[in-house]
């Protein structure tokens, strides 16, 4: 996969000098303990570091001021120990730029009825210390999380993995740069977009490249490079010759290893993590990029077709919040509007993602019928089933956009003998009618990031982080 920097999370606890050493000493080994055996749950996909306890608001503007600059640090976590006067945060709080979890709990998950005393009360006030700090972040506007239990529960430590997860997208999100080569596809609407607005609100770079350029690097790539690529592909995959002359297949797979080797260069050589095609653009190309395209999503980069570079940027986001897992690029392809078989089949001509198979992919070679070039190479699969999510973004006057559903996913009823393309159904978990009229209405697009990996609640976390506005059709 794309590599993600070792971000780390910085920890900080919350109270005042009125309680003296001796007790804030023991305020910041509870908290000490706590980080700790967080990072050894091994649930936590990145580390928490602990920062000690905060008194003053000096101290807490410097923390803040610190934690912006830290390349490493990729959000804040804060608790309220015991009561923290809220004002000492406002000044430091203002000036954060990165993410921040308020984690609501307490050291200990039960009263002690037979020994509680005023002792006990002193250095156990989360109860009313987490308020204090809550009203203050309310007051302030932020877009912060809050998450609220026992911080030893497994689905409160679940919580704090998933806010990671988005929060590193967040910081990951002002690298994205999408390279497009050609424009989006003619007279599509929703492929549009301000690329402007994109990068003030989203940090995504979006740059045009002549296919010329790309064809270069294309026909610069060694027959070694493509050999090595080509062991790994029948190491990996079940290569399906069909009705194909053995050497018309191997010539089309051997092409479109061509281009996923010069793709990825392109790419890593002038720093884009995500890319487009329009098959109206293939000017010195052979094939579209089918096989291209799939390898490449499977390595981790964000792709769009027919020029949707909103949706290559979606793609590279999700996956890095779902460390690249069962997570692809996706279109609304045909349905089945049958009484009790209500679904949406999803597919594209060529570049679905493997990631979510449920069977070994077969490299297969088949006519296209579009875009006037040599019949291309592609990943054959099954989708898989379980609870998903599809999500979209879409560009409106106003901002950008989210829209999104949980799904129940399943694998088709039969097989398509006659359509080889990689394929996924499901069902918008509002039932069919429900969810795709709501989907129309808020003006969702016909592509979209399909995941069995992430959840709606992360959705909604990184539109509040980004500041958009998030429509999560439930």
């Amino acid at each position: 996969m794309l590599s993600v920097p070792d971000y780390e999370f910085w920890f900080v606890t919350g109270s005042q000098f009125l309680y003296g050493d001796d007790q804030l000493k023991e305020v910041s080994n509870d908290a000490e303990d706590m980080v700790n055996k967080l990072n050894a749950s091994g649930k936590m996909p990145y580390k928490i570091v602990y920062k000690g306890v905060m008194t003053t608001a000096e101290g807490i503007t410097q923390f803040m001021k610190d934690a912006n600059y830290n390349e490493k640090v990729a959000g804040v976590m804060t608790w309220m120990h015991t009561f923290s006067p809220a004002k000492n945060w406002i000044r430091g709080t203002k000036l954060l730029q990165k993410p921040l979890l308020h984690l609501a709990t307490q050291y200990l998950n039960n009263i002690p009825y037979d020994t509680i005393d005023f002792d006990y009360m002193n250095l156990n006030q989360s109860a009313h210390g987490d308020r204090e700090y809550g009203y203050i972040n309310a007051r302030l506007g932020l877009n912060n999380k809050v998450v609220y239990g026992f911080w030893g529960d497994d689905d409160t430590q679940t919580e704090i993995a998933k806010w990671e997860d988005v929060a590193v997208a967040y910081n990951e999100s002002y690298k994205i740069k999408v390279v497009r080569f050609g424009d989006t596809m003619r007279n599509v609407a929703v492929t549009e977009g301000d690329k402007v607005e994109a990068q003030i609100d989203l940090g995504w770079t979006v740059d045009y490249w002549p296919v010329g350029d790309l064809v270069d690097v294309i026909n610069n790539v060694s027959d070694a490079d493509i050999d090595a690529q080509y062991q790994e592909l029948e190491a990996k995959y079940d290569m399906v010759e069909g009705d194909n002359d053995h050497d018309a297949y191997v010539k089309a797979v051997r092409y479109q290893l061509r281009e996923y080797i010069a793709l990825k260069k392109f790419m890593d050589d002038k720093g884009y993590t995500a890319f487009t095609t329009n098959f109206e653009d293939l000017h010195g190309m052979d094939q579209l990029p089918g096989l291209a395209a799939q390898l490449l999503m499977r390595d981790g980069y964000g792709f769009g077709a027919e020029g949707d570079w909103k949706t290559a940027a979606l793609g590279r986001l999700m996956k890095i919040m779902a460390h690249n897992e069962k997570t692809a690029f996706m279109e609304d392809y045909t349905l089945d509007l049958r009484k009790g078989h209500e679904a949406i089949l999803g597919s594209h001509m060529l570049e679905v993602d493997p990631s979510i198979a449920s069977d070994k992919p077969r490299v297969e070679v088949h006519p296209l019928d579009i875009g006037g070039k040599a019949d291309p190479a592609r990943l054959v699969f099954t989708g898989s089933e379980g609870e998903a999510i599809d999500v979209t973004v879409s560009d409106f006057r106003d901002g950008f956009k989210f829209i999104s559903y949980p799904v129940d996913a399943h694998k088709p009823e039969a097989e398509t003998p006659n359509l080889p393309v990689a394929k996924q159904l499901w069902t918008p978990k509002v039932g069919l009618k429900a969810g795709a009229t709501a989907w129309i209405h808020a003006g969702g697009g016909h592509h979209t990031v399909f995941s069995f990996a992430l959840t709606e609640e992360q959705i909604n976390d990184l539109a509040t982080m980004l500041g958009i506005e998030s429509i999560d059709i439930e």
